[in-house]
């Protein structure tokens, strides 16, 4: 039975919203229910179980009465359990009450998270899933699944970046199938999540979270944005359309921070169709600053309007406290008041923050006798902070799902994708529709007909001229009539090798054909700034980058990408740099073996000039409190992961540019 039936509420429930409960009221006609006594949900999934529907009907409902509090594996790992039962918890034991939102990971598929078993079966690590999403939503709380891939290229962890594994896995890639099979996992794990009336179990499902950073072989710098809305839109087709997976919602999670700005956030949006849940992940590494909550609070509430315009969830996707534990013993509550006070982020949905593991981890969640154990509980008792025992009829809204449009999208080749061969396949999709007309052109020549193959797509080989293989540019565009409509959609593709950089560079600027989105796609980018290819500051060839700020929104920005290199062969990093006369400044920063080494130089000089960092001179960033004894020495340079450009406010100037050029390890 669901957990509110047998634990006494701390303080009112949290109900359905004023116009479902009246809709719930309303008196039916014998044996017929009408659409207009019920609420019109717009999902992804119009074949949506009631249930489904109605959870998210709920959190659009509950939205302004309280945040619902989540906590990654609270059933599974703790520090006040060694062995897990059914209803061992870190909050239940400091609060006597559950979270109001269950976390859990596609590890678990794996075995390398409990309840799954290393070494299990398949079918025995499958039933784990299963099991965690019947016990969390008996315990009255919302189930959540992220997902933490392993390599499919590799066969690495999901921080280990190489092999740009998006583009491996996309269809037509060669570890589509593995992808596909991962996929299959998912999909019976969580239609195997079943009351004991055989209702099935919604799951919010949130896969490719974090994509705005680069510490994920899905994040940025790994794929292009385009790469990355096909693959999450693949998803969301592969489980709802070909293993009728009608028990998922979908949620979309970047990770801070965007300074407010939607464009930046939107960036790799998969589009309306395929997202439920817009969130926003972010961790304090700052102990509360006024810095972080602000901008936390800020983004916050940039993710809410933007969900208001498109009839979506807001949610705090992920958040937690990273830097040193016990700094700022009022985290929490200084946290849920700051996000009260404003009347947009104060309406998120959730915020789940992640594990317990135990051990000589991170507690995420404090636990009795812990330090903060006083402020989370001042958190829990908090009205606004809404727990498993607050919650009240979240699977009950009677709704009918809005029909999906006709929705068309060019699959493969993606936007900016550069191909190499003399043949490639293009692929289209239509969902909610078919078409008995479906072509495709080159820079807008003559329609060659798509056919429907066995994957579903409509698709054809393109033979490419070999001449053409030349480092141009070309528009690959695909139609098909639906009806009386024609539905279009098209990509920007590049033909051709690029001549691959020497050891040790980080970017010529060269190797873009001259397009600044293509740039831009390279880099992971931290709050606002804009960079574009500049011919006419450089400090040889024919570009440099034109590095833009704004700290209207955020006291620094910064841009980055991954590395994955040796360079105990060299002594320094270098760059050419010709800075705006601004009294801010630049950190460079190299990361490596999880520790941040950072070198600051200023942006006075406008004329441009090579800057010199030798290694020996860069130190440990200063919140990176857990490396401040280590130096970038041959250790740490043999393992280097990614390279950062940071733009800090001086003071004075608080927007401008500057340009950089011949980035490498020297």
């Amino acid at each position: 039975m669901p957990f509110s039936a047998f634990r006494a509420p701390r303080r009112a429930v949290i109900t359905l919203g004023a116009a479902a409960v009246a809709a719930a009221a309303m008196p039916l006609a014998a044996g017929a229910e009408t659409t207009a006594r019920r609420a019109r949900v717009a999902i992804v999934d119009d074949c949506a179980t009631p249930q489904t529907r109605a959870l998210f009907q709920y959190m659009l409902d509950q939205q302004g009465q309280g945040i619902l509090f989540g906590h990654e594996h609270t059933l599974t790992d703790g520090f006040t359990f060694d062995t897990f039962t059914e209803t061992t918890s870190d909050v239940e034991a400091t609060t006597g009450d559950y979270p109001a939102v269950f976390g859990w990971d596609t590890l678990i598929l794996n075995g390398f998270q409990k309840p799954g078993v290393y070494g299990g079966t398949i079918e025995q690590n499958i039933e784990a899933l299963s099991w965690a999403f019947e016990k969390s939503d008996a315990l009255g709380g919302i189930n959540v699944l992220s997902a933490h891939m392993y390599n499919f290229v590799t066969g690495g962890d999901f921080w280990d970046t190489t092999g740009r594994v998006v583009s491996q896995i996309l269809p037509g890639g060669p570890k589509h199938a593995d992808f596909n099979e991962f996929l299959d996992r998912i999909a019976a794990a969580v239609k195997g999540a079943k009351r004991s009336d055989g209702t099935l179990i919604p799951v919010v499902f949130r896969p490719f979270h974090e994509n705005s950073g680069g510490w994920f072989w899905w994040g940025a710098g790994h794929c292009t944005s385009a790469e990355f809305i096909e693959i999450f839109r693949y998803t969301v087709e592969y489980l709802r359309d070909t293993k009728k997976v009608h028990n998922l919602l979908y949620s979309y999670s970047p990770n801070s921070g965007f300074g407010g700005d939607p464009q930046v956030y939107l960036k790799t949006y998969p589009g309306d169709e395929f997202v439920d849940i817009l969130g926003y992940d972010a961790y304090d590494n700052s102990a509360g600053s006024p810095e972080w909550l602000a901008g936390t609070v800020k983004d916050l509430a940039m993710v809410v309007g933007l969900a208001d315009e498109r009839g979506k969830v807001p949610a705090f996707t992920e958040f937690g406290e990273s830097g040193e534990e016990g700094r700022n013993l009022n985290w929490f509550t200084d946290l849920l008041g700051a996000l009260q006070a404003d009347p947009d982020a104060s309406r998120v949905s959730h915020m789940l923050t992640w594990a317990n593991f135990g051990g000589n981890n991170r507690a995420y969640v404090p636990f009795p006798g812990h330090a903060m154990e006083p402020n989370f509980m001042a958190y829990y008792e908090d009205p606004y902070s809404l727990f498993a025992s607050d919650l009240e009829g979240v699977f009950d809204a009677p709704t009918y799902a809005v029909p999906s449009a006709p929705f068309l999208h060019l699959v493969t080749p993606t936007d900016r994708q550069r191909i190499t061969t003399a043949e490639t396949t293009i692929r289209m999709r239509l969902t909610s529709a078919t078409s008995r007309r479906a072509t495709y052109s080159i820079n807008g020549g003559a329609p060659v007909a798509l056919a429907r193959d066995s994957a579903g797509f409509y698709s054809g080989k393109w033979a490419i001229d070999p001449s053409w293989l030349d480092n141009r540019t070309v528009t690959v565009s695909v139609s098909a009539k639906v009806g009386n409509k024609t539905c279009t959609d098209s990509a920007l593709v590049f033909l051709g090798e690029v001549e691959p950089l020497p050891a040790g560079w980080i970017d010529d600027f060269e190797g873009y054909a001259g397009d600044d989105l293509t740039l831009s796609e390279a880099y992971s980018h931290v709050n606002s700034n804009t960079t574009t290819l500049s011919a006419d500051h450089k400090a040889a060839g024919a570009y440099g980058l034109a590095y833009s700020y704004d700290f209207s929104n955020a006291g620094y920005t910064g841009i980055g990408r991954s590395v994955g290199a040796d360079w105990t062969a060299f002594s320094a990093l270098k760059l050419w740099l010709q800075g705006d006369g601004s009294t801010n400044g630049a950190t460079i920063q190299v990361v490596s073996k999880g520790a941040y080494f950072e070198y600051n130089t200023g942006l006075s000089n406008t004329s441009g000039a090579e800057v010199v960092a030798p290694f020996t001179e860069f130190k440990p960033a200063p919140w990176d409190t857990g490396h401040a004894d280590q130096l970038l020495d041959a250790e740490h340079l043999a393992e280097v992961s990614a390279f950062n450009l940071y733009l800090g406010y001086g003071g004075t100037t608080a927007s401008g540019t500057v340009y950089v050029d011949d980035i490498r390890a020297e």
